[in-house]
């Protein structure tokens, strides 16, 4: 950090760790003597240490989420508003990543210079970078976009059987409406169902969706799904084309989070083995 120069001019091995060569005793020992920055104490090492732990499980947690929601559930899981239980855990995680961050940051970073003149200084500022917009997506979901996609119902009429995408998004099990979903273009009735309390399914399926892409990830087969009322045909409109702009831009924020979540592994993958 003080000098900018690569691992190998200190160390044996040319990735870092282990030995020291003649010049690295001599820093270290220069740094031991008071010439450099003072090594935290142990009060200050635990804090350092706890940071850490803190925002690597937090990294995890949030980068796991992303992952789960987009290749398992896909996005259409939310595309009538985050719920309440999601958006708690992202925010949490959000100002986890930042306290921490900047705790370790303040450990590492002894001044602007080691910021934007070293090679770990300038992949620390695009991290950050990467990781203020995403805040920036989370907070336009949860104040801009989100509160437009709730808003967007189907008008509920419990007298047709035939429903379009719109129409069925309105039978999500809430408030005393009916549960229903798609599966394979048939719509089925989950109201009666001990599994389905709410209008959701073990805590992840939202009634109101095609759900046929989701049960070749589920611990069981069409055989829970048989048994159940059949309501109609689910009516393909073509709505995909005609999504008004706040869901497209819900979609572009989702699959954008995806890639930074890409960029910052790389990042970290750049810090340790390249």
């Amino acid at each position: 950090m003080r000098t900018g120069k690569p691992c190998g001019a200190c160390h044996l091995n040319p990735a870092g760790g282990g030995d020291l060569s003649a010049e690295g005793a001599a820093f270290r020992n220069e740094m031991l003597s008071g010439g450099g920055t003072p090594q935290p104490g142990g009060g200050l090492r635990m804090l350092r240490f706890f940071a850490g732990l803190v925002h690597l499980v937090t990294a995890v947690l949030w980068f796991g989420t992303i992952l789960y929601v987009h290749l398992l559930l896909k996005p259409a899981y939310a595309a009538k508003g985050i719920p309440r239980g999601e958006l708690l855990v992202g925010w949490i995680s959000i100002v986890l990543m930042a306290v921490t961050g900047v705790i370790l940051t303040v450990f590492r970073i002894s001044s602007l210079e080691v910021l934007f003149h070293t090679r770990f200084g300038v992949l620390l500022t695009a991290k950050i970078a990467l990781y203020l917009v995403m805040v920036s997506t989370a907070v336009l979901v949860t104040f801009v976009v989100g509160p437009r996609l709730k808003k967007r119902q189907g008008i509920f009429d419990g007298r047709k059987k035939d429903l379009t995408a719109g129409e069925l998004s309105s039978f999500d099990g809430k408030d005393g409406r009916p549960t229903y979903f798609v599966y394979q273009g048939t719509i089925y009735d989950a109201t009666g169902s001990k599994l389905w309390k709410g209008g959701r399914h073990v805590g992840k399926h939202q009634a109101g969706f095609d759900l046929t892409e989701a049960l070749p990830m589920a611990p069981h087969g069409e055989e829970k799904i048989a048994p159940l009322p059949i309501v109609g045909r689910f009516i393909e409109t073509g709505e995909a084309g005609k999504k008004p702009f706040h869901e497209k831009g819900f979609y572009f924020m989702t699959y954008l989070n995806l890639f930074l979540v890409f960029c910052i592994l790389l990042i970290i993958s750049l810090w340790r083995w390249w």
